[in-house]
């Protein structure tokens, strides 16, 4: 697949199956993907929903200057010098969620907190 919105679309649609499955026949899935239109979220957890298997949106909201600053495969450095484009939240949008379940700020929290926020999250949700 590319990185075209209709690719993105089904990479997502196809994470969020695999997700579900697991999820029915009771293996907790974490899911770490850039899923940056919230049609496709809201598929996954339509998907979920209809299956009667929990989905939770946990968005680690970081600010694209930071992700920059993190970037160990030099993505956007490439998108700056124009070597690249499609780079989600740069040249390729990325749509904030609404409500997520959890919002992590992962500029200004530990990976402790963040931890901490999940895991209270899910104990909260009966998901621990």
């Amino acid at each position: 697949l590319g990185f075209g919105r209709e690719d993105r679309h089904t990479n997502v649609q196809r994470i969020g199956f695999v997700a579900e499955l697991l999820a029915s026949n009771g293996v907790k899935a974490l899911v770490p993907v850039i899923a940056p239109y919230a049609d496709s979220r809201e598929a996954v957890r339509e998907r979920h929903a209809t299956a009667g298997t929990p989905y939770l949106e946990v968005h680690v909201a970081t600010p694209v200057e930071v992700c920059s600053e993190r970037d160990v495969k030099g993505l956007y450095a490439r998108q700056a010098a124009g070597e690249i484009s499609g780079l989600t939240g740069v040249d390729d949008p990325y749509e904030v969620p609404r409500a997520p379940d959890l919002r992590i700020a992962s500029h200004t929290q530990t990976v402790r907190e963040s931890a901490a926020a999940l895991h209270a999250l899910l104990e909260q949700r009966g998901l621990a």
